[in-house]
């Protein structure tokens, strides 16, 4: 670390080291001080991910808003291409001293180029193509109203289906069973789908909440 150094940006230092073991090597974590825009780098981590050590400069485009004075406002979530062409997802966010001006800012640059890669791959693989058809003949007698009541009830609840627990399954289908749900042809098939249960266990789950009412 530099000798001198601003002590509002010191105290960032640590945040750097903890913020790059948190999410690992291909998160790379910069801490600036703009008092020498030149040499600003104070602490680095995973330099790798954009070749940079602690003799180098800002980027470009964290360069650019400064001189240009466009730090009002941190910059979240930017895209940007590495110098190999690796897609790089970057975070800028700008330290103010008491007085509310500008001393430096912390950088995040994550290289998400594998995941990129993964998104491509599981895309092809989830793409079953015009033809496809449900195995399930009653599913296509399902109409869009009941598909978006359904969809609304889990999305109350918070959590992806995987991760409902049994009492939450039950809560739905009491909501369901009293929006008259059930009466539609094929919604227990649906649902039960949905839920990832079978019919019978809905029966049941019908029959625990119309006994308590």
């Amino acid at each position: 670390m530099k000798s001198s150094v601003h002590p509002i940006i010191k105290r960032y230092v640590p945040f750097v080291k903890g913020i790059a073991g948190t999410f690992g090597s291909n998160c790379e974590v910069v801490l600036h001080d703009f008092s020498d825009l030149n040499h600003s780098i104070v602490a680095i981590e995973n330099g790798h991910v954009t070749g940079r050590d602690s003799n180098s400069s800002m980027t470009d485009h964290s360069l650019q808003q400064v001189k240009a004075g466009n730090t009002q406002k941190d910059t979240i979530n930017y895209s940007g291409k590495g110098a190999d062409g690796r897609t790089i997802k970057s975070t800028t966010m700008f330290i103010r001293d008491d007085n509310d001006k500008v001393v430096g800012c912390l950088c995040i640059n994550f290289d998400a180029t594998e995941f990129a890669i993964a998104k491509k791959a599981l895309a092809e693989l989830l793409d079953f193509g015009e033809d496809a058809t449900p195995k399930d003949e009653s599913s296509k007698k399902i109409n869009d109203v009941l598909k978006e009541v359904v969809q609304t009830k889990i999305d109350e609840i918070g959590k992806p289906v995987a991760y409902l627990n049994k009492d939450e399954k039950v809560k739905i289908v009491n909501q369901l069973d009293g929006q008259g749900v059930f009466l539609i042809k094929g919604a227990i098939d649906y649902v039960a789908d949905i839920l990832c249960v079978s019919r019978y266990t809905i029966y049941n789950y019908l029959d625990e909440t119309r006994e308590d009412k």
